[in-house]
């Protein structure tokens, strides 16, 4: 007869007595506890993960950082070097620069006083300046963009589709759809050279309109920059190819953010002010 006082224990069928649900009753028995798990082989405790060899936890960390490297160069940022002296004083040959890519995403377009780099469109470049990396480490590096590659320019656009450039005026200014250009801020001034725009031989030139998909770039060092006024097909010249002078947006691989190296002339860069002025085109 059970004791009013206590709450009867349940058996197993085997006979062991064990605790209520509420906590009250005996202790459970090491030995049979023991014997349960032994009884339900599925009843294990916690599994502990084996860490990863050093080596293959390396490996896949190496393989991370370089998936990582590739999406930035592909969607974000890429580095790259500048090549001649074309785009003195603000940008000097050799500077490290970076080029963002973010202000062209979904279907955005250069505007007028970007700085940006691109693609050859074909035959732009002199052999000095298609360097490119010349050992496996540095072609590696290149590949993910971690490394300054070649064959690219880089020039400041100067007009977008519909736009009409001129050279130049008494003062030997170009003009942008009919707005003369105030570039004191960035041209470089060299007093052998009487006009901004004498990459064609002479002061007097007229290009455009810029198709639409492309641009219409040039150096700021207007004196050594074969840039689009270079490109432009000379009164009589047969052997050039009309709107060859023009560069398609696709080729375009994004906007010069900063010079990162060397230290002394890091910085950021800015379109200059003198382009939000210019009038939409006729």
């Amino acid at each position: 007869m059970t004791s009013p006082d206590r709450d009867p224990v349940p058996v197993e069928s085997d006979g062991t007595a064990h605790p209520t649900e509420t906590g009250r009753g005996a202790e459970p028995d090491p030995a049979v506890t023991e014997s349960r798990s032994r009884s339900f082989p599925g009843a294990r405790g916690p599994r502990r993960e084996r860490p990863l060899p050093f080596g293959v936890e390396t490996l896949v960390l190496l393989a991370v950082a370089v998936g990582l490297a590739v999406l930035v160069k592909t969607f974000l940022l890429q580095v790259f070097y500048i090549p001649s002296e074309s785009m003195e004083p603000g940008l000097v040959e050799n500077d490290r620069i970076v080029v963002q890519k973010v202000s062209y995403w979904g279907g955005g377009t250069p505007e007028r006083g970007d700085v940006v780099v691109f693609q050859d469109p074909g035959d732009w470049l002199g052999e000095e300046e298609t360097r490119t990396a010349s050992n496996p480490v540095t072609k590696g590096l290149d590949a993910i963009g971690l490394y300054p590659g070649g064959g690219h320019l880089v020039k400041r656009v100067v007009g977008v589709a519909g736009d009409t450039i001129v050279c130049c005026d008494e003062a030997g200014r170009i003009s942008v759809n009919g707005l003369p250009m105030e570039e004191d801020a960035y041209v470089l001034d060299e007093k052998n050279i009487k006009c901004r725009g004498p990459m064609l031989g002479d002061c007097d030139w007229q290009a455009g309109p810029v198709p639409v998909g492309t641009v219409f770039v040039m150096g700021d060092n207007r004196g050594h920059s074969a840039d689009s006024s270079f490109q432009m097909c000379a009164e009589g010249d047969t052997a050039c190819v009309p709107g060859d002078e023009f560069v398609p947006v696709d080729d375009i691989v994004g906007k010069v953010m900063a010079v990162f190296w060397p230290v002394g002339h890091a910085g950021l860069l800015e379109r200059p002010d003198v382009f939000a002025d210019v009038p939409d085109p006729s």
